[in-house]
């Protein structure tokens, strides 16, 4: 019997209230979602911040605010996202026409007391409602967003969307000791049409990602749409771990359209029914060596 580790995505930075009414946007809503999936089993938030409009930040306030009404409901791990989104104060209109997300901004999400973050160690182009975005992370802002986790005592969790990008910069920075084994890598499949670079879902390139993470590496799976369902239960079936939830699926079945809780109680489900069993934070926090706060 394995020990699977459920992340609950609740938001994202691109999905809207006008997709799915049930996508919680404002701290309230967010830390009350979050809830509910922890009772259902999660041991993750991976969390996204709005601004009071719903467009979307890195405002360390409101990710404080945001973080700090989830501890008061449970002990979820935090992990505060640093990709930020595709709206908002993420972006910096260029003068070609393009759009670029903000550095800056994105620095931003390491600053809110969180356990963890994620880390998008890569450049693409972002293509989101009629706009081309830039979001670049050259070798040196890798650094720089490396060093800013590694300064706040935030484990990473290191966020792919091909085999490039485990290659390139993950296995690097790894190799240059801005983390401490296990390294938590999540793998996100199936956000090729609208993120340049990254990678549709299939069995096989699934399985070839895996072989291609460095030494002492434990993965989590994400999948985008209707990809989430098969992807994440071939991870627990490879002995990963898996990420559900709004952020990156809106709907329970065709048609159907979802609550945050009812993907993570389905994922809860699936992991019980193949003998295994979902952990507790207390238990992630132990294997992926984390310290509570």
């Amino acid at each position: 019997m394995a020990k699977v580790i459920v992340t609950v995505a609740p938001t994202g930075g691109m999905a809207s209230k006008a997709q799915n009414p049930n996508l919680p946007t404002q701290p309230d809503e967010i830390a009350e979602s979050v809830h509910r999936s922890w009772k259902e089993g999660a041991a993750i938030a991976a969390l996204h911040a709005r601004r009071p409009d719903d467009e979307a930040t890195c405002n360390a306030d409101i990710y404080r605010r945001i973080n700090g009404l989830i501890k008061e409901r449970c002990d979820i791990i935090l992990n505060n996202s640093t990709g930020g989104g595709s709206s908002g104060d993420m972006l910096v209109a260029r003068p070609d026409g393009l759009f670029e997300s903000s550095f800056e901004e994105r620095l931003k999400g390491c600053d809110a007391g969180a356990e963890m973050a994620t880390f998008d160690g890569m450049t693409f182009a972002d293509v989101h409602g009629g706009r081309e975005i830039c979001v670049i992370t050259t070798p040196s802002r890798c650094e720089a967003l490396a060093k800013r986790m590694q300064e706040r005592g935030i484990k990473p969790e290191w966020e792919v969307f091909g085999p490039q990008h485990i290659l390139q910069d993950v296995t690097r920075l790894i190799e240059k000791g801005y983390d401490k084994p296990p390294y938590y890598i999540n793998m996100v499949l199936g956000a090729d049409k609208g993120f340049q670079g990254a990678m549709p879902y299939s069995h096989d390139i699934l399985a070839a990602m895996i072989r291609m993470l460095p030494p002492h590496s434990i993965f989590c799976v994400s999948a985008i749409g209707p990809a989430q369902l098969p992807a994440t239960t071939q991870a627990i079936l490879l002995g990963g771990h898996v990420r559900v939830g709004l952020e990156d699926n809106n709907y329970y079945s065709r048609g159907q359209l979802a609550t945050n809780e009812q993907l993570v109680a389905r994922a809860v489900r699936i992991i019980k029914e193949l003998g295994h069993e979902p952990t507790s934070p207390a238990e992630a926090r132990e294997i992926l060596g984390l310290t509570a706060r």
